[in-house]
């Protein structure tokens, strides 16, 4: 399956919250897409459907396909500790959600496009790889050719940086993966322990 570049709204509407930020459109249409959205005698969901659901919202919500989502979690059930947080904790690593934390992007598919156009560095070395997974103290940077740019300038002056496990200088737009978040810090409304629910079965 592609990446799903359809509309937003609609996928947020499935999960019942703006999993994109903020949307005008769903604060007037929270309820499910479709002629039936509003029937809300639907079915009770099953167990497994719950648990789907929250794999699929997770998903949408960083842009991972699905090969790339199995792959991150057989890495975090192998990494030891309480895998969902480890799962967490190595999808937030990712460069492309670094980008977008960082303030570089105003969202996760403009940071994804800037890292495969070859503006973003890791070390000082361009890596145009948005699955690239970062290891505590890399740092992360604008290329110095890339800086001038209207959508990269404008992104930085509205959503600065404010996590505490990132380090950002506004002057030489470059940032720093201090270390892996704690659950409590990242705050994406995703309950990770059903997700790994559905591929412990």
């Amino acid at each position: 399956m592609a990446r799903y570049t359809g509309p937003k709204t609609k996928i947020a509407r499935k999960f019942h919250e703006p999993i994109y930020g903020p949307d005008k459109v769903f604060e007037r249409k929270n309820y499910a897409p479709g002629m039936h959205g509003q029937n809300h005698r639907r079915g009770k969901q099953s167990e497994y459907g719950v648990q789907l659901q929250e794999k699929q919202k997770a998903k949408y919500t960083y842009g991972i396909l699905e090969r790339q989502f199995r792959k991150l979690y057989h890495e975090a059930s192998r990494r030891g500790g309480i895998t969902g947080e480890v799962l967490l904790q190595l999808i937030e690593s990712r460069l492309d959600n670094i980008v977008y934390r960082l303030g570089i992007a105003r969202s996760r598919a403009q940071a994804r496009q800037l890292v495969s156009h070859r503006h973003i560095a890791v070390n000082g070395t361009v890596v145009n790889v948005p699955s690239y997974l970062l290891k505590e103290g890399d740092t992360v940077s604008v290329r110095e050719r890339s800086k001038s740019l209207e959508i990269i300038a404008d992104s930085v002056a509205a959503n600065p940086a404010s996590y505490s496990w990132l380090e950002w200088d506004a002057n030489t737009l470059t940032g720093k993966f201090m270390n892996y978040p704690q659950r409590s810090d990242i705050p994406e409304n995703i309950n990770e322990q059903l997700i790994v629910e559905l591929y412990s079965k």
